[in-house]
Protein backbone atom coordinates (compact mmCIF):
# COMPACT_ATOMS: atom_id res chain seq x y z
CA UNK A 1 0.00 0.00 0.00
CA UNK A 2 1.40 3.30 -0.64
CA UNK A 3 1.76 6.09 2.21
CA UNK A 4 0.15 9.45 1.98
CA UNK A 5 3.08 11.39 0.89
CA UNK A 6 3.30 8.54 -2.06
CA UNK A 7 -0.20 9.46 -3.01
CA UNK A 8 0.30 13.06 -2.25
CA UNK A 9 3.05 12.91 -5.36
CA UNK A 10 0.50 11.34 -7.77
CA UNK A 11 -1.53 14.44 -7.14
CA UNK A 12 1.51 16.49 -8.33
CA UNK A 13 0.82 15.15 -11.61
CA UNK A 14 -2.90 15.28 -11.88
CA UNK A 15 -3.24 18.51 -9.78
CA UNK A 16 0.23 20.70 -9.26
CA UNK A 17 0.81 22.55 -6.18
CA UNK A 18 2.15 25.34 -7.48
CA UNK A 19 -0.45 26.40 -9.02
CA UNK A 20 -2.59 27.67 -6.83
CA UNK A 21 -3.21 31.12 -5.80
CA UNK A 22 -0.83 32.67 -3.38
CA UNK A 23 -3.85 33.31 -0.98
CA UNK A 24 -4.90 29.51 -1.30
CA UNK A 25 -4.18 26.54 1.48
CA UNK A 26 -3.53 23.36 -0.10
CA UNK A 27 -1.66 20.42 0.37
CA UNK A 28 -1.50 17.85 3.04
CA UNK A 29 -3.45 19.57 6.02
CA UNK A 30 -3.98 17.16 8.25
CA UNK A 31 -1.73 13.77 8.75
CA UNK A 32 1.78 11.53 8.64
CA UNK A 33 3.02 11.72 5.46
CA UNK A 34 4.64 8.09 5.97
CA UNK A 35 1.16 6.83 6.76
CA UNK A 36 -0.57 4.29 4.39
CA UNK A 37 -3.35 4.69 2.84
CA UNK A 38 -5.77 1.76 1.88
CA UNK A 39 -9.37 3.57 1.30
CA UNK A 40 -9.80 7.24 0.08
CA UNK A 41 -13.23 9.66 0.55
CA UNK A 42 -13.14 12.51 -1.98
CA UNK A 43 -15.61 15.12 -1.48
CA UNK A 44 -16.00 18.69 -2.52
CA UNK A 45 -16.70 20.24 1.13
CA UNK A 46 -14.82 19.53 4.52
CA UNK A 47 -18.19 18.96 6.99
CA UNK A 48 -18.87 17.53 9.85
CA UNK A 49 -20.63 14.41 8.14
CA UNK A 50 -18.05 13.93 6.06
CA UNK A 51 -15.44 13.37 9.07
CA UNK A 52 -18.18 11.57 10.29
CA UNK A 53 -18.63 9.03 7.27
CA UNK A 54 -14.91 8.68 6.67
CA UNK A 55 -14.96 7.56 10.57
CA UNK A 56 -17.63 5.51 10.36
CA UNK A 57 -16.53 3.84 7.23
CA UNK A 58 -13.05 3.56 7.85
CA UNK A 59 -11.29 5.59 5.49
CA UNK A 60 -7.34 6.59 5.96
CA UNK A 61 -7.41 10.00 3.85
CA UNK A 62 -10.18 12.64 3.28
CA UNK A 63 -9.32 14.92 -0.28
CA UNK A 64 -11.73 17.76 -0.48
CA UNK A 65 -12.02 20.51 -3.17
CA UNK A 66 -12.01 23.25 -0.48
CA UNK A 67 -9.60 23.66 2.51
CA UNK A 68 -10.65 22.50 6.16
CA UNK A 69 -7.84 25.42 7.40
CA UNK A 70 -8.01 28.37 5.00
CA UNK A 71 -7.04 30.97 7.57
CA UNK A 72 -4.52 30.88 10.27
CA UNK A 73 -5.86 29.37 13.66
CA UNK A 74 -5.38 31.03 16.82
CA UNK A 75 -6.94 28.31 18.61
CA UNK A 76 -8.36 24.85 18.62
CA UNK A 77 -11.62 24.49 19.70
CA UNK A 78 -13.08 20.91 19.08
CA UNK A 79 -17.00 22.71 19.97
CA UNK A 80 -16.99 24.26 16.69
CA UNK A 81 -17.27 22.76 13.25
CA UNK A 82 -13.99 23.46 11.89
CA UNK A 83 -12.08 21.93 15.51
CA UNK A 84 -14.23 19.23 15.64
CA UNK A 85 -13.64 18.39 12.08
CA UNK A 86 -9.75 18.23 12.62
CA UNK A 87 -10.16 16.75 16.06
CA UNK A 88 -12.13 13.66 14.75
CA UNK A 89 -9.44 13.25 12.02
CA UNK A 90 -6.59 13.39 14.36
CA UNK A 91 -8.20 10.63 16.79
CA UNK A 92 -8.76 8.61 13.98
CA UNK A 93 -5.67 8.45 12.28
CA UNK A 94 -7.49 10.45 9.24
CA UNK A 95 -5.34 12.36 6.58
CA UNK A 96 -6.74 15.36 4.84
CA UNK A 97 -5.60 16.97 2.05
CA UNK A 98 -7.32 19.85 0.07
CA UNK A 99 -6.56 20.44 -3.58
CA UNK A 100 -8.61 23.60 -4.47
CA UNK A 101 -7.14 26.75 -6.79
CA UNK A 102 -4.44 24.07 -8.17
CA UNK A 103 -7.45 21.71 -9.53
CA UNK A 104 -9.27 24.76 -10.87
CA UNK A 105 -6.54 26.27 -12.71
CA UNK A 106 -5.42 22.73 -14.33
CA UNK A 107 -6.98 22.67 -18.15
CA UNK A 108 -8.83 19.16 -17.02
CA UNK A 109 -9.89 20.40 -14.00
CA UNK A 110 -13.33 22.21 -12.14
CA UNK A 111 -14.08 24.55 -15.11
CA UNK A 112 -12.15 22.63 -18.12
CA UNK A 113 -14.64 19.24 -16.80
CA UNK A 114 -17.80 22.11 -16.71
CA UNK A 115 -17.37 23.19 -20.19
CA UNK A 116 -16.58 19.90 -21.26
CA UNK A 117 -19.71 18.39 -19.84
CA UNK A 118 -21.74 21.60 -21.58
CA UNK A 119 -20.63 20.34 -24.73
CA UNK A 120 -18.13 22.81 -25.34
CA UNK A 121 -15.08 22.72 -27.39
CA UNK A 122 -12.47 24.33 -24.73
CA UNK A 123 -10.08 27.32 -26.50
CA UNK A 124 -8.13 29.05 -23.89
CA UNK A 125 -8.09 29.20 -20.01
CA UNK A 126 -10.55 32.68 -19.12
CA UNK A 127 -7.76 34.27 -16.57
CA UNK A 128 -3.98 32.68 -17.62
CA UNK A 129 -1.91 31.34 -14.51
CA UNK A 130 0.84 33.04 -13.86
CA UNK A 131 2.32 30.15 -12.81
CA UNK A 132 5.30 27.92 -15.05
CA UNK A 133 2.40 25.45 -16.74
CA UNK A 134 3.17 23.32 -20.08
CA UNK A 135 -0.40 23.37 -20.80
CA UNK A 136 -2.88 26.27 -20.73
CA UNK A 137 -3.56 26.76 -17.41
CA UNK A 138 -5.26 29.27 -15.73
CA UNK A 139 -9.04 30.13 -13.97
CA UNK A 140 -12.07 29.59 -15.76
CA UNK A 141 -12.25 28.40 -19.21
CA UNK A 142 -13.13 29.90 -22.42
CA UNK A 143 -15.20 27.19 -24.54
CA UNK A 144 -17.25 27.25 -28.17
CA UNK A 145 -19.91 25.26 -29.63
CA UNK A 146 -19.35 24.02 -33.21
CA UNK A 147 -22.94 25.10 -34.06
CA UNK A 148 -24.55 28.11 -31.81
CA UNK A 149 -27.59 27.24 -30.18
CA UNK A 150 -30.22 28.93 -28.47
CA UNK A 151 -30.27 30.32 -25.32
CA UNK A 152 -32.80 28.74 -24.08
CA UNK A 153 -31.15 25.20 -25.27
CA UNK A 154 -28.07 26.81 -23.19
CA UNK A 155 -30.30 26.63 -20.17
CA UNK A 156 -31.48 23.37 -20.68
CA UNK A 157 -28.18 21.96 -21.25
CA UNK A 158 -27.12 23.55 -17.74
CA UNK A 159 -30.24 22.20 -16.25
CA UNK A 160 -29.54 18.62 -17.40
CA UNK A 161 -25.73 18.36 -16.61
CA UNK A 162 -25.40 20.08 -13.32
CA UNK A 163 -29.19 19.81 -11.94
CA UNK A 164 -28.72 23.29 -9.76
CA UNK A 165 -31.06 24.03 -7.51
CA UNK A 166 -31.47 27.43 -8.92
CA UNK A 167 -30.12 29.38 -11.98
CA UNK A 168 -30.00 33.38 -11.82
CA UNK A 169 -29.47 35.41 -14.84
CA UNK A 170 -28.57 39.10 -15.44
CA UNK A 171 -28.29 41.03 -18.66
CA UNK A 172 -29.81 40.38 -21.40
CA UNK A 173 -30.11 36.97 -23.44
CA UNK A 174 -28.48 36.41 -26.16
CA UNK A 175 -30.20 35.46 -29.89
CA UNK A 176 -27.59 32.53 -30.39
CA UNK A 177 -24.72 31.07 -27.82
CA UNK A 178 -21.86 30.33 -29.54
CA UNK A 179 -18.98 30.98 -27.34
CA UNK A 180 -19.29 30.57 -23.49
CA UNK A 181 -16.86 31.47 -20.54
CA UNK A 182 -17.09 29.27 -17.54
CA UNK A 183 -15.42 29.15 -13.88
CA UNK A 184 -17.02 27.13 -11.19
CA UNK A 185 -17.14 28.68 -8.05
CA UNK A 186 -17.06 31.97 -6.97
CA UNK A 187 -15.80 33.95 -10.10
CA UNK A 188 -17.96 37.13 -11.00
CA UNK A 189 -14.87 38.91 -10.66
CA UNK A 190 -13.95 37.58 -14.09
CA UNK A 191 -17.18 39.35 -15.45
CA UNK A 192 -15.19 41.96 -17.55
CA UNK A 193 -12.16 39.45 -18.25
CA UNK A 194 -15.12 37.38 -20.09
CA UNK A 195 -16.96 40.42 -22.18
CA UNK A 196 -13.32 41.79 -23.76
CA UNK A 197 -12.87 37.87 -24.56
CA UNK A 198 -16.41 37.94 -26.77
CA UNK A 199 -17.93 35.34 -24.96
CA UNK A 200 -22.13 35.46 -24.95
CA UNK A 201 -22.99 33.98 -21.73
CA UNK A 202 -20.72 33.59 -18.60
CA UNK A 203 -21.64 30.84 -16.35
CA UNK A 204 -20.07 31.19 -12.88
CA UNK A 205 -21.70 31.43 -9.46
CA UNK A 206 -22.22 33.66 -6.36
CA UNK A 207 -22.89 36.79 -9.02
CA UNK A 208 -22.36 40.06 -6.82
CA UNK A 209 -25.00 42.24 -7.27
CA UNK A 210 -22.44 45.12 -8.49
CA UNK A 211 -21.68 42.18 -11.22
CA UNK A 212 -25.27 42.07 -12.24
CA UNK A 213 -26.07 45.77 -12.62
CA UNK A 214 -22.56 45.98 -14.50
CA UNK A 215 -23.73 43.15 -16.77
CA UNK A 216 -26.99 45.01 -17.33
CA UNK A 217 -25.40 47.84 -19.21
CA UNK A 218 -22.30 45.78 -20.74
CA UNK A 219 -24.55 43.77 -22.54
CA UNK A 220 -23.65 40.04 -21.12
CA UNK A 221 -25.48 37.18 -20.36
CA UNK A 222 -24.17 36.47 -17.19
CA UNK A 223 -25.51 32.67 -15.19
CA UNK A 224 -25.48 32.02 -12.02
CA UNK A 225 -25.87 28.53 -11.62
CA UNK A 226 -24.70 28.14 -7.08
CA UNK A 227 -21.13 27.35 -5.55
CA UNK A 228 -21.71 23.58 -5.37
CA UNK A 229 -23.68 22.56 -8.37
CA UNK A 230 -20.49 24.34 -10.85
CA UNK A 231 -17.48 22.54 -8.69
CA UNK A 232 -19.18 19.39 -7.51
CA UNK A 233 -19.29 17.62 -11.33
CA UNK A 234 -15.62 17.73 -11.25
CA UNK A 235 -15.28 15.42 -8.27
CA UNK A 236 -15.83 12.32 -10.20
CA UNK A 237 -13.29 13.17 -12.68
CA UNK A 238 -10.54 13.67 -9.61
CA UNK A 239 -11.79 10.17 -8.56
CA UNK A 240 -11.61 9.03 -11.86
CA UNK A 241 -7.64 10.58 -12.80
CA UNK A 242 -6.65 9.39 -9.14
CA UNK A 243 -7.57 5.63 -10.01
CA UNK A 244 -6.11 6.12 -13.40
CA UNK A 245 -2.31 6.87 -11.70
CA UNK A 246 -2.97 4.16 -8.37
CA UNK A 247 -3.70 1.40 -11.23
CA UNK A 248 -0.44 2.47 -13.33
CA UNK A 249 1.48 1.87 -9.97
CA UNK A 250 -0.17 -1.21 -9.69
CA UNK A 251 -1.75 0.29 -5.78
CA UNK A 252 -5.16 -1.06 -5.26
CA UNK A 253 -7.10 1.41 -3.67
CA UNK A 254 -10.19 2.16 -2.63
CA UNK A 255 -11.52 5.58 -3.96
CA UNK A 256 -14.78 6.90 -3.44
CA UNK A 257 -16.92 10.15 -3.86
CA UNK A 258 -18.71 11.12 -1.26
CA UNK A 259 -22.30 11.95 -2.27
CA UNK A 260 -23.03 15.50 -0.54
CA UNK A 261 -25.77 17.88 -1.46
CA UNK A 262 -26.07 21.81 -2.10
CA UNK A 263 -26.12 23.63 1.27
CA UNK A 264 -27.80 26.31 0.02
CA UNK A 265 -31.40 25.24 -1.13
CA UNK A 266 -34.61 27.52 -2.02
CA UNK A 267 -36.90 28.54 0.87
CA UNK A 268 -39.96 26.98 1.12
CA UNK A 269 -42.82 29.66 1.37
CA UNK A 270 -46.45 29.31 2.38
CA UNK A 271 -49.41 31.61 0.62
CA UNK A 272 -50.30 34.81 1.26
CA UNK A 273 -53.37 33.71 3.36
CA UNK A 274 -50.70 31.47 5.56
CA UNK A 275 -48.44 34.26 6.50
CA UNK A 276 -51.16 36.99 7.16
Amino acid sequence: MPTVQEFFEILQHITPEHLAEDWDNVGLLVGNPRQQVHRILVALDPTCSLIDEAARRRYDLILTHHPIIFRPLKALHTDTPIGRFLAEAIQNNIGVIACHTNFDSVPDGVSGYLARILGLRVVRPLVPSRSDCSENCGLGQVGEYAVPISAEDFVARIDQVLEPPWLLEAGPRPARVGRVAVCGGSCSDFAEVAKRQGVDAFLTAEVKHSVARWAEDAGLWVLDGGHFATENPAMDLLRDRLQQEAGRRGWVLTIDVARQQPPLRLAERGSQQGRA
